[in-house]
């Protein structure tokens, strides 16, 4: 029996990809900050329609190459609902997270509970588009201006999405993209930090290579948050393929829509402002014990969708614990269903199929 995951990474055709490494094997270039590194960053810059990019080795570290280049202190308000690397980011830098909860229809962080979480010793709100889904960057931005509070937005799974004709990234005072190989657009592993800002740009470029500056001189604290040649070479056979892999996602989310039953679950409610990237397909089930129901019936058959987000993160041991009963909530009825390239159309009815048995199973 064929096992289905909730998703499957894109490979390009292999010949496109050893094209690539040729050319490594030329110039035996393999890491720091290499042509194809530098290509790919350019490529992106086109591509987006931002002002820099820095490709780093993942996300996580992307986030805390944020927080530590716009040299946050003290409290961070952020969001329950979102992947550990979010929250885990934070505590690692060395500043508390102070969760706000989300609106139950975007699954985003909610402006209205961002104000109530703000105290003194708060210095930046870090907010995840969820799914893709973009924040409400408006409101986000008057609170910030309104408290002297920097910017930064969790995008990891925001490739290809548009907020008011402009690429996501393009908000806050710096974005980060996840390039991990089971994203949308993936470099196998990697990821990029991003900002409209050269001198935060900069500083950005000196951190991620230890703070050289040159040969014996360092001019910042840093790490090493370099990528590899391999790394960019996977990410620049992909990005041809990008307008592909994203009509995809659409029209298999347009196909569970048609084939789910109308009634008794919900979707997440996209910004009216922006263009979706389809990154993942969450459903909300009206109970948990429904939604553990579905899991395990899939499950028999081989099918492995999962529980994003699960848990809440403001239950984490290594947090002060806070109310966030929306988060919560969702957490407990929030199932993301297999979503990828190479997914067959059989396959989707297949699942839909079992869905509906057990819903009509659940009802009895």
């Amino acid at each position: 029996m064929k096992k289905i995951q909730v998703t499957e990474p894109f490979l390009p055709p292999k010949e496109e990809y050893e094209k690539y490494l040729d050319g490594i094997w030329e110039r035996n270039w393999l890491t720091n900050m290499g042509p194809l590194s530098l290509q790919l960053e350019e490529r992106l810059k086109d591509y987006l329609g931002v002002n820099y990019v820095q490709f780093v080795a993942n996300g996580t570290l992307g986030l805390q190459l944020a927080v530590k280049a716009l040299g946050l202190k003290g409290e961070i308000v952020t969001t329950p609902f979102s992947y550990v690397a979010t929250t885990s980011s934070i505590v690692w830098e060395g500043c508390e997270p102070v969760f706000a909860d989300i609106d139950p229809n975007s699954l985003n962080i909610d402006p209205k509970k961002i104000e109530n979480a703000i105290s003194a010793r708060t210095t930046a709100i870090l907010a995840t588009h969820v799914f893709g889904n973009p924040c409400d960057i408006d409101a986000i931005d008057n609170i910030a201006k309104k408290h002297h509070l920097k910017v930064i937005y969790d995008a990891a799974h925001c490739f290809g999405t548009m907020y008011e004709d402009k690429s996501v990234f393009c908000f806050g005072d710096i974005s980060i993209a996840s390039f991990h190989a089971t994203k949308t657009f993936h470099t196998i592993e990697g990821g990029a930090v991003m900002s409209q800002d050269q001198a935060l740009n900069e500083k950005i470029y000196h951190m991620k290579n230890f703070g050289h500056s040159g040969p014996g001189n360092f001019v910042e604290l840093g790490i090493n948050g370099k990528n590899s040649e391999f790394h960019a070479a996977m990410g620049l056979a992909n990005l041809p393929y990008i307008a592909d892999i994203l009509e995809k996602r659409k029209s298999d989310s347009a196909l569970y829509i048609e084939h789910l039953p109308k009634e008794n679950i919900d979707y997440q409610v996209i910004n009216a402002k922006a263009k979706h990237n389809f990154s993942y397909f969450p459903v909300i089930w009206h109970s948990a014990e429904v939604c553990q129901m579905i899991t395990q019936a899939l499950g028999a058959q081989g099918i492995y969708p999962r529980k994003y987000f699960h848990p809440s993160l403001s239950t984490l041991s290594y947090v002060e614990q806070m109310k966030c009963p929306i988060s919560d909530d969702i957490a407990n009825r929030i199932l993301c269903l297999p979503l990828y390239y190479n997914l067959q159309v059989t396959e989707i009815k297949q699942i839909t199929k079992i869905i509906k048995q057990t819903l009509k199973k659940a009802a009895q």
